[in-house]
């Protein structure tokens, strides 16, 4: 975990980046991914030469040349700013764009670009990195913490429409999922990757000291696969996973709900938050699609996508917005419902409370917990009325420990036995198929809550009138009307006689 004084030095970094004219939060992201990489390929060309020195072959990063040595970070960052600025600009950057080599980073740079303009903000960026990862370079697991509170600061960049599932609601989702080893896991809208790094903290927790080199090595590369439609995304997810110690990830720049997607039947488990405004181009969506649900809406043909992306008894736990549980204007979202209860497994709905995403949208949102089978399956399924996060639901979003149904959700998943015994007034409890099945496929959580109603007693109307009465009369026999009066008094005395004044 990355200390208070760690966070002010990245604080520090991205204001002196603002103030140097790189304002987007993008942006600002993306350019201190591209030194932190290039960062670590000179902690790996360091590594080779240490091994070459106790006398092993090793693979080198850059070329064995007096230019290609000059890019490396260890030779420029302590150059004077315009030399460093050169050096990184029209060597260093062209370099890492170029090399193609074998990780999903450097993969993901043909078109990318150098965003710093003057010498001065990069040399202060290259000083505050190097000083942040000298100080993480032996514990991967804080270099990874210390990238995701810089990804954490695009909570506030709402309006270049890329947004993050806070942590703990990702961390609370991977454990609804409980990811193990082996296992395929995809985000097919991966964003900054946060998924896929919380579902690898998960396996490496729970069964790192158990696992085998085979897994280790499925760990490091295929185990994580992401799509995102906007190339940046793709470098910041590939960074992120590196960053992890996931080397080999396969993470692609690609629109999941199009034609060019033909992934069917692979994935053991799916996370995701896909996006859910908006609409997509009839034609260019993929008929598999079309034949679990006929809609152009993004939030129906994601969950459909997911139903084709998984294998047969994957499971899936995503987010969704509310409107997916209860609309009934649209044939299609219905349709949709049906299709979760009757031919596959849908296990658990969980309702979440509208402010779990501001400040940058007050939109509520439930997540599914659903298995594919493509046979049915659906016996009871678990809905929770989660009322608070840990956080004020304001756009403020502060801490609030008092309001935080998380380790109760987890708990009552743990023990979903335990859960037939709850009644309807509970915030949890069990729903037969039947009776989701009889209420047309309705999911809304007050369609089978009960409300418990409390009896007050109140005094009869005629007391009530005379407490009124009594009341008036206090108040216009109250010395406060009798000094009001003497004021009044005083003023009209204290008035100039205006005949004497003549």
């Amino acid at each position: 975990m990355i200390t208070g004084a760690t966070k002010n030095k990245v604080d520090d970094i991205w204001q002196r980046m603002w103030e140097g004219g790189v304002t987007n939060p993008i942006e600002v992201i993306m350019q201190l991914t591209y030194l932190m990489f290039m960062k670590s390929l000179d902690d790996k060309e360091l590594e080779a030469e240490n091994m070459e020195m106790l006398g092993m072959t090793a693979k080198h990063v850059f070329p064995q040349t007096e230019e290609g040595q000059a890019i490396r970070w260890s030779r420029f960052k302590d150059l004077p700013a315009e030399q460093m600025f050169d050096v990184v600009s029209q060597k260093a950057f062209p370099f890492i764009k170029t090399m193609h080599s074998d990780n999903a980073f450097a993969e993901s740079m043909e078109d990318a670009a150098f965003g710093f303009n003057k010498p001065k903000t990069l040399e202060k960026a290259v000083s505050g990195i190097d000083e942040l990862l000298s100080n993480y370079v032996q514990d991967a697991d804080d270099l990874g913490d210390l990238y995701e509170y810089m990804l954490s600061k695009l909570n506030t960049a709402g309006t270049n429409g890329q947004f993050r599932t806070p942590q703990h609601i990702r961390n609370m989702m991977v454990a609804l999922a409980g990811p193990k080893p082996g296992q395929l896991i995809c985000d097919p809208a991966c964003g900054t990757a946060g998924f896929l790094i919380s579902a690898a903290e998960s396996i490496r927790k729970n069964h790192g000291q158990e696992m085998t080199e085979e897994q280790w090595k499925t760990f490091s590369g295929e185990q994580f696969t992401g799509f995102d439609t906007d190339q940046t995304m793709v470098r910041i997810s590939a960074m992120n996973l590196l960053l992890h110690s996931i080397d080999h990830p396969d993470i692609r720049n690609q629109d999941s709900l199009s034609r060019l997607n033909a992934i069917r039947d692979k994935f053991d488990l799916i996370l995701a938050n896909p996006p859910f405004t908006g609409s997509v181009d009839v034609e260019d969506i993929d008929d598999s699609l079309k034949a679990v649900v006929e809609t152009k809406q993004t939030e129906l043909l994601f969950v459909a996508l997911f139903l084709r992306m998984l294998k047969l008894g994957g499971r899936c736990v995503c987010i969704v917005p509310n409107g997916v549980l209860f609309r009934s204007n649209s044939k299609a979202y219905r349709q949709l419902r049906a299709e979760l209860v009757d031919s596959q497994r849908l296990e658990a709905i969980i309702y979440m409370p509208s402010g779990v995403f501001k400040p940058y949208s007050g939109v509520s949102t439930a997540i599914l917990v659903f298995t594919k089978t493509d046979a049915g399956g659906t016996d009871k399924v678990w809905l929770y009325n989660m009322e608070g996060d840990g956080y004020t639901l304001d756009d403020k979003r502060d801490p609030d420990e008092k309001h935080n149904d998380i380790p109760d959700i987890l708990e009552r998943w743990g023990n979903l036995d335990a859960e037939e015994q709850r009644a309807r007034t509970d915030k949890s409890f069990l729903v037969p198929k039947s009776e989701i099945v009889e209420n047309d496929y309705d999911f809304s959580f007050n369609k089978y809550a009960e409300t418990k109603y409390e009896r007050i007693e109140y005094p009869p109307t005629e007391e009530i009138l005379a407490d009124l009465d009594d009341l008036n009369r206090q108040m216009t026999e109250t010395p406060r009307g009798t000094a009001q009066n003497a004021r009044k008094e005083a003023r009209m005395t204290d008035k100039p006689n205006l005949s004497e004044r003549k």
